[in-house]
């Protein structure tokens, strides 16, 4: 059984660590090849489930060193139908890796767990599309149903949670929060934002957080904001809006490029981890729910060790 499902907003209610940048640290500075930008291949061999072990393994020292909780991701953000048939992946196979990613951190748990730093196993969902634009638009009603063998399999496992990561536009959203409440799995709804601070739907953040709590009654824990650099939404979570204390963590990128630039980059720009850990510390006096804190593309331990020195 998951060990947090059935109390997650109260273990939630602590301040909590992630990673940073998975797939750009494995494929940028690990140099390993990653087809279509997918990790989650790596489980289904002894050396890749060797290699996600130890990229983790830093992030839940660090956990463990500043007292607070861990939310370990699994690595399937790419593990859905429409990424899975371009590396030949078979509906079974996927569920597979979800299952035996579920399996990665529980072995990791036991060994990094105390009373003040609790790990969370956290089922990711990426978007049926790129993540930095809307390849295939779908209603609320068509991504429930794209999504929900994806949610389901997780449910089956000791996975805590699932969360929707890097979504384009509200719909998909939506249909994913209805799937985890339609399966009783506690969900998160993280987006991206454009440089404009909109997402690639050309949605207004606060109107695609409205819009999925108006649809599921409120169902998703709290919302994120991932895959965007602070510079680019500082200005859009001015203010007092109900929102705004929606909002309970933030995964930023490295780089202040936008998602075009970044798509055509060869190298990985890591940005300022100080400048961006200071931003963190702004960013949090107007996101007072703001618990979870980490990173995303092109982040690694020192940008979430900066964070956690500037806001911890």
């Amino acid at each position: 059984m998951a060990k947090y499902r059935a109390i997650l907003p109260q273990v939630l209610a602590r301040e909590f660590l992630t990673d940073g940048g998975l797939e750009t640290t494995l494929a940028f500075r690990d140099g390993l090849e990653l087809p279509f930008f997918a990790a989650f291949p790596l489980v289904r061999s002894e050396e890749g489930r060797a290699r996600l072990k130890a990229y983790f393994l830093p992030y839940l020292t660090l956990a463990a060193e500043y007292g607070k909780g861990f939310i370990l991701d699994t690595p399937t953000w790419r593990a859905n139908p429409d990424w899975a048939r371009k590396l030949d992946y078979s509906r079974t196979m996927i569920e597979e890796v979800q299952r035996a990613s579920v399996q990665l951190a529980m072995e990791l748990r036991p060994h990094y767990e105390t009373s003040d730093s609790r790990i969370v196993i956290n089922g990711v969902i990426g978007p049926r599309g790129d993540g930095y634009r809307i390849d295939t638009r779908m209603s609320a009603r068509q991504a429930q149903l794209y999504h929900q063998d994806q949610v389901k399999a997780f449910a089956r496992t000791d996975a805590d949670m699932v969360s929707a990561i890097t979504m384009t536009y509200s719909n998909e959203a939506i249909g994913i929060a209805a799937a985890a409440q339609a399966h009783r799995m506690p969900a998160v709804i993280s987006f991206t934002l454009e440089t404009d601070g909109r997402l690639p739907s050309g949605e207004p953040l606060g109107h695609a957080i409205e819009r999925v709590d108006e649809a599921t009654e409120a169902y998703p824990l709290h919302y994120m904001i991932n895959c965007a650099h602070p510079l680019h939404f500082e200005r859009v979570i001015s203010g007092s809006a109900p929102w705004l204390d929606r909002i309970g963590g933030l995964r930023a990128n490295a780089s202040t490029l936008s998602h075009t630039e970044l798509d055509m980059a060869t190298e990985l720009d890591a940005g300022d981890p100080l400048d961006l850990a200071h931003r963190y510390r702004s960013l949090r006096k107007q996101l007072k729910n703001a618990r979870v804190l980490g990173g995303c593309c092109g982040t690694d331990l020192r940008h979430v060790r900066a964070i956690c020195y500037a806001c911890l």
